[in-house]
């Protein structure tokens, strides 16, 4: 095994991660295609429904799970990943963690009246703007609305979207620690079920925690974050803290893996600053046009003309080597929880 996606030549060699095989020109499997897990990366996994997208992201979670020194950790807000967790391979470990919490302090204000749809212009939003500002816990942004000296119709408003959020049942004391999702096993973040805004706040949450705790070396193993529907999240709250660690990460040796069916919805930091893509197939003309603006110079022809056709098949475009290939994932090792229902599968009974 001479050559690697995300390694360059003159790189020592490390923990590889085998996902699938490289594609000839006739469709039959070439050699081994393996990606580097030794340094730090940021990837975009792209494909329209049904394509592969979330398989792929399965096959580097397994991938992730038997590397020692890394820490693989899955937002998940389709609740199809929960079968990483049920691996017959011991060398496949995964933890579901189906109640996320994080700390009401992670948010700045501004995300604060983002979070709960409050103008920080407003009578409310300012309340609430100086609460987050001033207070760590729930209760006591609450107290400290309610004590304000401010019109009541303001202060209503205020604690009404406070106890909103409150009832998400996300925001807790301390919240879940880097140390909780940094250890050897891919630890699975279940959000499915809940709404964007409660989503956004775990999103936000967890990936400050891994960020700052690398910055202070709180944590030793480095931290994988791979997000499934990553567009949901880029706009919203979790937005600025994705986006840090796609420009910051690398330093203190934190990876980023966006997965989309919609580019063209993600932010241009977001394609820009990958180093590693992986596109199933599009046909979206705004999602074609995203790719091909942040398409290398080393790219002899345009996405489009380089688009695969068939599940499970990608082109890889790899900056660190500055080279483009096509390529088709491998066999899951462990059960792909993302197929879509039949009704062929359905009894008929009531």
């Amino acid at each position: 095994m001479t050559f690697v996606i995300g390694r360059g030549a003159d790189e020592a060699d490390g923990p590889v991660g085998h996902l699938g095989h490289y594609r000839a020109l006739d469709g039959s499997a070439g050699a081994p295609l393996y990606l580097d897990l030794d340094g730090p990366h940021a990837a975009l996994v792209v494909g329209k429904r049904g394509y592969g997208k979330s398989y792929t992201l399965g096959v580097l979670a397994e991938a992730l799970a038997q590397v020692p020194g890394v820490a693989p950790i899955l937002i998940d807000p389709m609740g199809v990943f929960d079968t990483l967790a049920a691996s017959p391979d011991d060398d496949i470990l995964a933890t579901i963690l189906d109640r996320p919490a994080i700390d009401p302090s992670t948010l700045d204000p501004r995300s604060w009246c983002a979070l709960v749809g409050l103008d920080p212009e407003s009578g409310a939003g300012g309340l609430l703007w100086r609460a987050a500002q001033e207070r760590a816990t729930l209760e006591a942004m609450r107290d400290r609305i309610e004590s304000a000296d401010a019109p009541r119709s303001d202060v209503r408003a205020a604690t009404n979207h406070l106890d909103l959020a409150a009832s998400w049942g996300v925001f807790e004391s301390g919240g879940t620690a880097a140390k909780d999702i940094c250890g050897p096993e891919v630890t699975v973040i279940d959000v499915s079920g809940m709404d964007d805004a409660p989503m956004n706040a775990i999103c936000r949450g967890v990936a400050e925690t891994l960020y700052r705790a690398r910055v202070t070396d709180s944590v030793d193993r480095l931290p994988w974050l791979v997000v499934d529907e990553a567009h949901t999240f880029f706009d919203g709250v979790a937005g600025p803290a994705l986006e840090t660690i796609l420009t910051r990460g690398r330093a203190p040796g934190v990876s980023f893996v966006a997965a989309t069916q919609r580019p063209s919805s993600v932010p241009a930091v977001g394609i820009s600053q990958s180093d590693i893509v992986l596109s199933h197939r599009l046909t979206s003309r705004p999602d074609l046009e995203a790719l091909e603006r942040a398409r290398p110079t080393y790219m002899n022809a345009t996405i489009e003309e380089r688009m695969p056709d068939a599940p499970g098949d990608v082109v890889v475009i790899d900056d660190a080597t500055e080279t483009t290939h096509a390529g088709r994932i491998r066999e899951r090792e462990t059960a792909h929880g993302g197929a879509s229902p039949r009704a062929s599968d359905a009894s008929g009974d009531r």
